[in-house]
């Protein structure tokens, strides 16, 4: 084969080129720390970077959510575990105030205690975050939740909310309630189950009363019909041989006979009356309907009560049962959404640590395919640049190998 001078020349150059080429391709790898430069240096390992890295990017912004579920919730917790600790010092104070031997000035001085609580409860319900919503008042967070006006005629309370809450996505199949609305948790609140006498026939009613509310409560769900009020009224009639019959005035149906003597109380269902009559005469009671009643309502009642120097004691004794069952019954309601929060914060923690383990696994799995390995690149670096140098200086002598150079 005949080697001429100009492939000679031609193929030093294009080692020389490579060399180079090469040279400041690890180069850049060393620099960058990657050692994928171009999708075309690994197409099957570009197009993996690029899915774990939308996958690493989908974990950072379920993180962000997360975070935002956690600061959310938590700061719902706080709220509630405030208002629980309030309520329960004004249950506390209605208990108190019930003793027999406090007069005007201590019940008033109680009252104002109660009143100061009520506020307190308010601003709580009405608490914001640090972007100024208002975290109880469902989608209508630009809003405070509860509205407290003294001189309406009925409900001082009102709700100016809504229902909504927020669902919020941590991760591919976990979507956590991040809000509560304060109608569920404040104003969705039964209060006291009660029942009224309706008519009377022939009978002397001394008085008519709940004595065992727990008694009564079961009474009252067991038998309440929503749709027939006859239903829900119930004669006491006096028979002949010392003994009464209760019966259900609409459907006719006798519930219980049991023994009676006139001007001693009987008690049924948790109800205590006391009442004189004669076999034929009769008592009707009728079951009121079921309530629901703000917190903040249950305690501006307690606070005239105990402010109203003209009250019963009759009415005052109702204003301290209606208080005690109206605060207990809040009190069960924020304990099971303190549950249901607690419940979330568990999910989102959860999912927290497994969307870190993942994320950690899929940039190790990055690493592996695009990071260099700065000692195997080194070594090559150190390998090519030799390689140049040899070219460098082997082609001078190759270029002046002539049979020119040996005629004299």
């Amino acid at each position: 084969m005949r080697i001429t001078t100009n492939l000679i020349y031609n193929q030093n150059l294009r080692a020389i080129d490579t060399n180079q080429g090469q040279l400041s391709e690890i180069q850049q790898q060393l620099a960058t720390g990657k050692k994928l430069l171009k999708p075309s240096d690994d197409p099957v390992g570009a197009s993996q970077i690029i899915r774990i890295t939308e996958e690493l990017d989908k974990i950072e912004q379920y993180q962000r959510n997360n975070a935002l579920v956690t600061n959310s919730l938590e700061l719902q917790e706080t709220a509630l575990r405030s208002i629980n600790d309030v309520v329960n010092r004004a249950r506390v104070l209605v208990v108190q105030s019930g003793n027999g031997i406090l007069g005007s000035e201590d019940r008033k001085a109680i009252g104002s205690e109660i009143e100061q609580i009520r506020d307190q409860v308010l601003d709580l319900m009405n608490s914001q975050n640090s972007s100024g919503e208002f975290i109880f008042a469902g989608y209508q967070s630009s809003k405070q939740a509860f509205e407290f006006n003294p001189s309406a005629p009925d409900k001082k309370v009102s709700f100016v909310g809504d229902d909504g809450t927020n669902q919020i996505q941590i991760s591919d199949s976990v979507k956590v309630q991040s809000s509560s609305s304060g109608k569920t948790i404040f104003e969705d609140v039964f209060a006291r189950l009660n029942f009224g006498v309706s008519n009377t026939s022939g009978v002397t009613l001394g008085s008519a009363q709940i004595d065992k509310q727990g008694t009564f409560d079961d009474f009252h769900r067991v038998n309440f019909d929503t749709l027939n009020p006859a239903n829900n009224q119930f004669r006491f009639e006096v028979l002949a041989g010392d003994q009464i019959q209760i019966s259900n005035v609409g459907s006719g149906a006798i519930i219980s006979t049991q023994p009676y003597i006139s001007g001693e109380a009987l008690t049924f269902g948790g109800m205590k009356i006391d009442m004189q009559g004669a076999p034929g005469d009769s008592l009707d009671i009728s079951l009121q309907r079921p309530q629901k009643k703000n917190l903040v309502e249950t305690l501006n009642d307690m606070f005239i009560a105990l402010t109203d120097s003209s009250i019963s004691s009759a009415n005052f004794v109702k204003a301290i049962d209606d208080s005690l069952v109206g605060l207990d019954n809040g009190l069960e309601k924020m304990a099971l959404e303190s549950s249901s929060v607690g419940a979330r914060l568990n999910i989102a923690q959860s999912v927290n640590a497994s969307n870190l383990d993942s994320e950690i696994a899929n940039q190790k799995a990055r690493s592996s395919i695009q990071d260099v390995d700065y000692a195997k690149a080194s070594t090559e670096f150190a390998k090519q640049e030799t390689a140049l140098q040899a070219a460098f200086q082997s082609f001078p002598r190759i270029a002046n190998l002539s049979l020119f150079n040996y005629i004299s």
